[in-house]
């Protein structure tokens, strides 16, 4: 395998070794596939490229002639120490100036076969992954370069707040690395649902963490802005409430929750079966679980657990830092609490907190529309803002036309 010698700053080197295989339909799953494996030292920069390997844009059934990349970089996570995930780098068919879409797919994973990485390249696909893909074909057409991380990490940490926005902005460090373009290049990110975690807190978190980006543009659609209100929404819901077993399962991985402690005998015969799996799988397969019945007394919910409250309320957007960037924030309402799965009242706070804090922010919302629904909605008018900050065209702030919706306090 070759290699080339990269000099970070005045004095690093890290050995990056090129030119693996491409991989494609029948590639093992990232989690058996040594490329996504380091085992060296991450006493190096955030966004350091250190593997990659040229992919193709496909389908597991149909291939296109677009090429990229994908780069193994170093970003940090949670508790603030070095980890390493992937990002797919791609380029469009017909370049022009440089301007690079952050795109953040909503994989919600458990297991690594549910990766973007894996996915784009044709390893496997699911109903979510493919109307995605096609939205990003969309930026390519467009003439767009586009970076979608793998956000979730190797660990595949669902809806961790800090850790996703890192990984974000590293993955866009890394593609200008790898392509060898300026920090000034233009940047642009967007995601819906899961995506939106990422996209939100990369805003959040970039002025302390990656300040010499040049972030343009933020569109974040179908938050999940403070999963404690989230939670008695879902519970008993019949489409989503198999999310609940599958954030237990991300909050123990992230923060090493003892579940012997408060989790069910069913509680852990839910989490047994959704455990390796992407949410298309499981978030419908429980119409009639509770959050009742995954603990075990004497709590009767998960929010009387303290350790589980002190992992959300370390995940609520809004609480560690603001945007410096103009924001396009979205959310549907099918009913008088949110779209089935997101509540309403809470995008709009965020919305008006920003606000209050002196952020540009467009906010929309679908009135009628459920979370799957708002998808294309959002799409459509996250694309125009995002075109519209690339072209530096005047922002269409509606901040004083938004009420102050939902309190984003910790919940005691």
């Amino acid at each position: 395998m070759a290699s080339v010698v990269l000099l970070l700053g005045s004095a690093t080197l890290v050995s990056v070794p090129v030119a693996q295989a491409d991989p494609g339909p029948g590639s093992p799953v990232p989690a058996n596939d040594p490329f996504y494996d380091w085992d060296g030292g991450l006493d190096v920069s955030p966004g350091t490229v250190l593997r990659s390997r040229p992919m193709t844009f496909r389908t597991p059934s149909q291939p296109t002639p677009i090429t990229g990349s994908q780069v193994l970089y170093r970003t940090t996570d949670q508790q603030g120490d070095g980890v390493v995930t992937v990002a797919t780098v791609l380029r469009p068919l017909i370049p022009g100036p440089t301007r690079i879409v952050s795109y953040h797919m909503a994989y919600d994973a458990l297991g690594s076969q549910c990766n973007p990485s894996y996915t784009l390249s044709g390893g496997s696909t699911s109903p979510i992954a493919g109307a995605e893909q096609a939205v990003i074909a969309g930026y390519l057409a467009a003439g767009y370069t586009v970076v979608v991380p793998d956000y979730e990490g190797e660990e595949l940490e669902w809806t961790i707040g800090r850790q996703s926005g890192y990984a974000a902005l590293d993955g866009v460090r890394a593609a200008q690395s790898f392509l060898q373009l300026p920090s000034s290049t233009p940047v642009g990110m967007i995601g819906y649902s899961g995506g939106s975690v990422p996209t939100q807190w990369g805003a959040e978190v970039a002025p302390e963490y990656a300040p010499e980006l040049n972030l343009v543009g933020v569109a974040a659609g179908g938050l999940p802005v403070d999963l404690a209100h989230n939670l008695p929404y879902v519970s008993g819901n019949r489409g989503w409430a198999g999310v609940i077993p599958a954030l237990i399962v991300a909050y123990e991985r992230a923060y090493g929750l003892d579940l012997t402690s408060f989790i069910s005998d069913y509680g852990f015969e839910v989490i047994d079966q959704v455990d390796q799996e992407c949410i298309a799988q499981f978030a419908d397969d429980y119409p009639t679980l509770t959050d009742a019945s995954m603990v075990k007394a004497p709590y009767t919910s998960l929010l009387d657990v303290p350790e589980v409250v002190a992992a959300i309320d370390d995940n609520i957007m809004g609480s560690q830092g603001t945007p410096r960037t103009p924001m396009f924030l979205a959310v549907g309402q099918a009913d008088p609490i949110g779209d089935s799965v997101m509540i309403t009242g809470d995008v709009r706070g965020l919305a008006h907190d920003y606000c209050s804090r002196g952020v540009d922010v467009q906010y929309a919302q679908y009135d009628g529309l459920t979370h799957s629904e708002a998808f294309p909605a959002f799409e459509a008018q996250g694309l125009q803002f995002l075109t519209e900050r690339f072209g530096g065209g005047p922002t269409r702030s509606n901040c004083v036309m938004i009420p102050p919706g939902n309190a984003l306090t910790p919940t005691p």
